[in-house]
């Protein structure tokens, strides 16, 4: 457990604070203090009900570390769950980790069982500047969820670059590939959870910056709604991902259909060539003594003449109606412009 104080007119913070010490800073108003609990203990459980006197029902949604992003509002603090995406996973999955969180009148507590980047990031920052704990709790808490969804962005930049991969993969494809399909309902299932995420976050957020909160208002409402916007480009992206995935599996879904299409229509061409090859060589094949030919010199070799003449003349029959021997026109594909995260497709 980490504990960061800033004492009003102050030019640093300060670290090194127990447990035993918060009542006193809690007393005083005008100390900023933020306790960051990571891989909280018992004992911090306890701290949380009998110190801070939280909720039972908020102690426990902390404990259990499955919930959707929400916000409630409580007589003397704020309780919320944002969730901060987990960097140290695979790239092939999408994951997030939790964190929850209260925001009283002059203190931030944060309770997460993984470690985050973003939380690393404001510790450093507070480390160096005060100024953030200068303005207010309301404003720590604004610099911690804005680290969080600014590590969004480069999550961003991975899966447009994927999927640009992946699309250049299928219409170079050659032959059904249980990878490619693997990596597309892969893909598939992490901007569905992107999605599902952001979407509840921006509720929170939306409550958060509109003044809904009484903890939350004044000058500290425009720094969140700036957050609230970076998080809707977040959204948006993680729909026009969706829609790209999807048209990403039918165009690999057809890709493969059209192969199939091919291999049946040399299969069939094949067997057309063969039925009255098929037929001629059966009738000069049955045992008749009565038949043209049957004793003629020449009478296998003019067999074999006009079987290639039927096969010959039925291979230019089929490239004259365009069934073989055209090739496909060439795929163009798609012209990128501004697939960054800036900017939407």
């Amino acid at each position: 457990m980490d504990i960061f104080v800033y004492r009003d007119g102050a030019n640093q913070v300060e670290e090194g604070f127990t447990d035993e010490q918060i009542p006193e800073l809690l007393a005083d108003e005008k100390t900023i203090f933020w306790v960051d609990m990571e891989s909280p203990s018992e004992a911090d459980d306890h701290l949380l009900l009998d110190v801070f006197h939280f909720h039972p029902l908020t102690v426990e949604d902390c404990r259990a570390n499955r919930h959707h992003p929400k916000v409630e509002e409580f007589p003397d603090y704020i309780y919320f769950i944002v969730h901060a995406v987990r960097t140290d996973a695979s790239s092939d999955r999408f994951n997030t980790v939790e964190l929850d969180g209260f925001l009283g009148r002059n203190y931030v507590v944060t309770y997460h069982h993984d470690s985050f980047t973003s939380i690393d990031k404001v510790k450093q920052t507070i480390r160096s500047s005060p100024v953030t704990c200068q303005r207010g709790a309301p404003f720590l808490l604004h610099s911690i969820i804005d680290s969080i969804v600014d590590d969004y962005l480069p999550v961003m930049d991975d899966f447009d670059e994927r999927i640009n991969d992946l699309e250049d993969n299928i219409f170079t494809l050659r032959r059904p590939n249980d990878e490619i399909l693997e990596e597309i309902l892969g893909l598939k299932r992490s901007v569905l959870r992107l999605r599902r995420i952001s979407s509840k976050q921006l509720e929170v957020l939306y409550r958060i910056s509109h003044g809904q909160f009484q903890l939350i208002s004044g000058p500290v409402l425009p720094f969140f709604r700036d957050i609230y916007d970076h998080l809707v480009r977040v959204s948006d992206l993680a729909e026009s991902y969706r829609d790209l995935i999807s048209g990403s599996l039918e165009a690999y879904l057809s890709v493969v259909s059209n192969r199939l299409n091919e291999i049946m229509k040399v299969l069939t061409i094949f067997s057309a060539i063969m039925l009255p090859l098929t037929f001629i060589a059966g009738v000069y094949g049955m045992n008749f003594d009565n038949m043209p030919e049957l004793h003629s010199r020449y009478g296998y070799y003019t067999v074999w003449v006009i079987m290639l003449v039927v096969a010959v003349g039925m291979l230019g029959l089929f490239w004259k109606r365009g069934w073989i021997g055209k090739g496909q026109p060439k795929r163009r594909r798609r012209k990128e412009e501004g697939h960054g995260v800036g900017e939407t497709r």
